[in-house]
């Protein structure tokens, strides 16, 4: 099913609309406030440059304060009653909005951007927590694709509205007050369809001390190695985004010459960006959360944040030019293109990792995780801000400031991939994969989604590991030959991604007891396993019968067994039919249309080699 289609379900579509028309006029009242401050009251450039960044405080320091609180709401209220009053919250901050914006007071909009960042508060971890209840497994990505792109726009229309509306001469303020009660509304009136939503903690005893709160939300987004660095690169994107977007107003006045279109424009192209980049991360995933593109998303950011800068270093030299004539000046294009780019990248990289917490984490906890996602998250914000006052207090310009984050980032990266090595190995699985075949996959939802199974399979090629990784949702431990492990430029490549050497017993009686013990820990930390009983690469494309070690470890550790079945490997890039380690010929199947076949779960009890093998068999069929 496309995941489109989940805009016609009202399990999904009134969420996302609410959520959709919330961040229109989220950023509808901000880039008014903007707009106001940049064109309309005559700041200077670093006074304009210094609200801007008090602005992003302000808007995020609820964040910081009271998300844990908002955390054990959503884990305690069925959250379609808590969005209706936080919605009529927004209702009430849009109300008072108007106000400051007929009185043009900067203090009192940045109140009311403070107000508007603790109904943001409540919001949040309703928004990323309610999916998983909605959502099947293999909705997940798309739904969190839809919700990001239905922000990105939401992001872009708001802005340009609020720009536009601010700008009408004489009735700015009016128009700009009328489109925010008016969006208000319509957004609790969304939300009143949202289908109930169980709470996943009813009982649970609310904490009415914020900081003590704050460090226990803290504390569960710490248990789950994966799920506290993929929390950690989303705050690492928010302290990234924060950078560009706060410096962005001034940035098309001073650097690109333009007026409040241009401003527009900017906000335009990077919002398209992330939508599409979103998007295509469904399409690219094939349906599942696929954290190998976390590496291509941050590499991409490092790339086009670098050509941005070398761009346009230095402030222009028109100013006040419209749209159209900053795109048709020297270098206008290639930054329009650069802005979608790194909109469409960062698409890549937030959004498998969204998911990826959404899947990992505990249900019972998962509020409460984007809670503390979202802690850490104004955190970064906040760093950010200051970073930027700091760097440009001491005299860099901004697009040396947009240099030196694009730089950070690879640095960041690098850090995070060391530490999570699954985010670079899957990318390199599914990039090999993905370019040397054509993958259909059948039966990928029959492998449990938590606790300890064993995968057995036919061995036909060097990559069946990368396939079986590029397409299974969860991560997996492979069982191979010690001989291919110790290989020198890989060895480094097989302990990252945790594999088990393992040898005959003859060759090696110590080695194959060590295997055993180490399979038995993984499967008693409730992770995947993935044997291939054959004990070696298929010489002619038939399964070789199966060795009984399988038996053994079952016998040791009883746990669900998968069978699965590769087809289509024999005489493809890889496997044996060509000789390709020997010939310097490349092989006849380049692109070949592959399968994975997965079977149903098998109990542990009475299962022997004998019987995987039949089973086995009959998911391959004729075709190797």
């Amino acid at each position: 099913m496309s995941q489109f289609a989940l805009l016609g379900k009202r399990r999904f579509a009134p969420f996302f609309l609410t959520q959709a028309l919330g961040a229109f006029n989220d950023n509808a009242f901000r880039y008014a406030l903007i707009g106001m401050a940049t064109f309309r009251l005559g700041m200077s450039s670093q006074a304009l440059s210094t609200y801007n960044n008090i602005a992003l405080a302000l808007f995020i320091a609820p964040f910081f304060l009271f998300s844990a609180s908002a955390g054990q709401l959503a884990e305690r209220m069925e959250k379609a009653r808590l969005i209706r009053i936080v919605k009529a919250m927004e209702v009430a901050v849009m109300a008072l909005a108007s106000v400051a914006f007929m009185l043009a007071s900067p203090g009192m909009l940045l109140a009311v951007l403070f107000l508007m960042g603790l109904q943001s508060t409540l919001f949040g971890p309703i928004k990323y927590s309610i999916l998983p209840q909605t959502l099947h497994p293999s909705e997940l990505v798309g739904g969190n694709g839809l919700v990001e792109t239905g922000t990105s726009l939401s992001i872009l229309l708001g802005s340009v509205a609020g720009n536009a509306l601010m700008a009408v001469p004489h009735l700015g303020p009016q128009l700009a007050s009328a489109a925010v009660i008016g969006v208000a509304l319509a957004g609790y009136l969304a939300s009143r369809a949202i289908p109930p939503s169980p709470a996943t903690a009813p009982d649970l005893r609310f904490e009415w001390n914020p900081f003590v709160e704050t460090w226990r939300v803290l504390g569960f987004t710490t248990r789950n190695r994966t799920v506290f660095n993929a929390i950690l690169g989303i705050s690492w994107f928010w302290f990234y985004g924060a950078t560009l977007t706060v410096q962005l107003p001034l940035y098309t006045r001073n650097y690109l010459g333009g007026d409040a279109s241009v401003l527009t424009l900017a906000l335009a192209l990077f919002s398209i960006g992330i939508g599409v980049g979103s998007l295509l991360c469904e399409r690219l995933s094939g349906g599942k959360v696929e954290p190998g593109l976390v590496p291509l998303g941050a590499a991409g950011m490092t790339v086009f944040g670098i050509d941005l800068y070398f761009v346009r270093p230095h402030e222009a030299l028109l100013r006040e030019q419209n749209w159209w004539s900053m795109l048709s000046g020297a270098g206008g294009w290639h930054i329009a293109i650069d802005l979608v780019l790194i909109g469409m990248v960062s698409g890549f990289y937030i959004v498998p990792l969204f998911a990826l917490v959404q899947e990992r984490a505990e249900r019972s906890q998962l509020s409460r995780i984007i809670a503390g996602t979202n802690i850490i998250n104004s955190l970064f914000m906040v760093l950010a801000a200051a970073f930027g006052i700091v760097l440009l207090g001491v005299g860099l310009s901004v697009p040396q400031l947009f240099l030196t984050v694009a730089v950070m980032n690879a640095a960041v990266a690098v850090y995070i991939f060391t530490l999570v090595p699954e985010f670079p190995l899957r990318f390199f699985g599914w990039l090999l994969v993905n370019t040397l075949y054509r993958i259909r996959r059948e039966g990928i939802d029959r492998i449990p989604e938590h606790g300890p199974a064993l995968l057995v399979c036919n061995h036909v090629a060097f990559t069946d590991p990368l396939i079986v990784m590029a397409c299974v949702r969860r991560p997996v431990r492979f069982v191979m030959y010690y001989r291919i492990y110790r290989l020198p430029l890989l060895r480094p490549l097989f302990r990252m991604a945790g594999a088990i050497p393992i040898a005959g017993a003859k060759e090696d009686p110590e080695l194959l007891q060590q295997a055993y013990d180490a399979i038995d820990a993984a499967l008693e930390a409730g992770e995947v396993v993935c044997l291939y009983p054959e004990g070696g690469l298929t010489a002619d494309g038939e399964i070789a019968p199966f060795k009984p070690g399988i038996s053994r470890v079952l016998e040791r550790r009883p746990v669900p067994v998968v069978p699965m079945a590769l087809r289509g490997l024999w005489g493809s890039v890889f496997s044996r039919r060509d000789n390709f380690l020997r010939r310097a010929r490349l092989p006849r199947r380049f692109r070949a249309r592959i399968e994975l076949v997965v079977g149903a779960p098998v109990a542990p009890e009475g299962v022997d080699a004998a019987a995987l093998e039949a089973r086995v068999r009959e998911l391959r069929g004729a075709e190797a």
